[in-house]
């Protein structure tokens, strides 16, 4: 593993996390940040997580 692709994982679970908690806040009703926003931020963060993770096998596959 090298730098790079710990910095894509790293990202990759991140985006994760927050995909997560935005679908925990969607899910209670009242979201701190509004529905927009928090919207927005699962939107995001779904496609950034898998393009990180993806990063992230392509460059340790690579640099083996």
């Amino acid at each position: 593993m090298t730098p790079k692709s710990g910095v894509f994982l790293g990202g990759s679970c991140v985006a994760a996390i927050a995909a997560v908690g935005s679908i925990f806040e969607l899910s209670s009703g009242s979201p701190e940040y509004g529905n927009l926003v928090t919207g927005i931020i699962l939107a995001a963060s779904i496609p950034l997580t898998l393009y990180c993770f993806y990063a992230a096998v392509r460059d340790a596959r690579e640099n083996q």
